[in-house]
């Protein structure tokens, strides 16, 4: 075993150092003292109304088109109780894409077909090829900086995307949690916001103050949400109304914007070191640029294989992802995904350098 220090690049985690920590424990003695005889008690399956209400106002929406949950692979897990009945469990996901989110749509026994994805979002050809064979229920898609490959879907494809939907009568599961972190370049409107007939929109608050608030939410048709509601009820009676307080009492005391900016300002120099070691020791490989988010993705030389530089890489402490596992139909076979939000600048640097030095050794 090596003693070289450990370098992890498997897990899209926060950076510790970026919780809010002071401010979350202030929010929650503020929000019990005001509302505790609400939080405490069993509320609605919507989630707690002044949190709704606050969303609504921040995403222009009515709060009857916001539900709030225990975090958004709840939310996946609803609509697809909702939308999988026996007459079409058919849906499409980009290749690669969010692992745990397959493993939701396998659980409820899904017919998963994969379009593969490009630097500028879904290839629009073979889309279009696969919705003359197939008619999904819905596509799950992660258009901004997108987990696991960190590419951001253009507006003309939006556009397009949009347009499929209405012509073939489906809808968007459309995956937010990376939005708010763009760390230069110009942001595009989410597909939601371009069409919310065909678009139903999640996101959580995991990356922008800690994955321990457990608070996923979703906006979308009103219709549509009294059923996840009635899904919900039925799982879990209510969500946690106490961690939604928290959100709530957070974002209510102005604390978001000020903790997003302070975010951008940690990770963007960790994906500036993760682009300048890729470009100094990895030229002969292909690599997303992304644009913020908290993945880049690597398409390894052709001759060197996923599996071969993971066990290489065991043994000089560099733990890496297994690529397969973000590909439902085949693939992934050079492909890695590099998390770099949680490591520092001068661990990124190490981790890519031991990299480089693996896939040399294996050309």
């Amino acid at each position: 075993m090596s003693d070289l220090p450990p370098i992890n690049f498997t897990r899209g985690v926060p950076a510790v150092e970026s919780f809010p920590a002071d401010k979350i424990i202030d929010a929650s003695q503020a929000v019990l003292r005001e509302h505790a005889s609400i939080i405490l008690q069993y509320g609605s399956a919507y989630g707690l109304r002044l949190l709704r209400e606050w969303l609504a106002s921040w995403h222009s929406v009515a709060v009857e088109s916001v539900l709030c949950s225990n975090g958004s692979l709840n939310l996946i897990e609803f609509i697809c109780s909702l939308l999988l009945h026996s007459e079409n469990k058919t849906v499409f996901v980009e290749a690669p894409t969010y692992d745990r989110a397959v493993t939701r749509l396998y659980k409820h026994g899904a017919e998963i077909v994969s379009i593969p994805l490009q630097d500028d979002g879904p290839d629009i050809e073979i889309l279009d090829a696969k919705l003359q064979q197939h008619q999904p229920s819905f596509f799950y898609t992660i258009p901004d900086f997108q987990n696991p490959a960190g590419t951001t879907c253009s507006h003309e494809k939006r556009i397009r995307l949009i347009e499929l939907a209405r012509q073939h009568g489906y809808i968007y599961l459309e995956d937010s949690p990376y939005r708010p972190l763009r760390y230069w370049g110009v942001e595009q409107p989410s597909l939601f916001e371009i069409a919310p007939d065909v678009v139903v929109q999640m996101s959580s608050f995991s990356k922008l103050i800690g994955p321990g608030t457990r608070m996923g939410y979703i906006l979308g048709d009103v219709d549509l949400l009294a059923k996840v509601a009635k899904v919900a009820e039925d799982t879990y009676i209510t969500p946690s109304l106490l961690s939604h307080g928290i959100v709530y009492e957070f974002c209510r005391a102005g604390h978001l914007q000020p903790q997003i900016d302070r975010l951008k300002t940690l990770y963007r120099p960790r994906l500036e070191a993760a682009l300048a070691s890729l470009d100094e020791h990895l030229p002969q490989a292909k690599f997303v640029r992304p644009d913020g988010g908290f993945f880049l993705s690597i398409t390894l030389p052709r001759g060197v294989t996923t599996m071969d530089v993971r066990a290489h890489a065991s043994r000089v402490n560099l733990n890496l992802a297994d690529g397969r596992a973000f590909f439902v139909n085949g693939g992934g076979e050079r492909f890695l995904r590099l998390p770099y939000c949680a490591l520092t600048p001068e661990q990124i640097r190490v981790g890519i350098s031991r990299l480089a030095e693996i896939v040399r050794r294996l050309q």
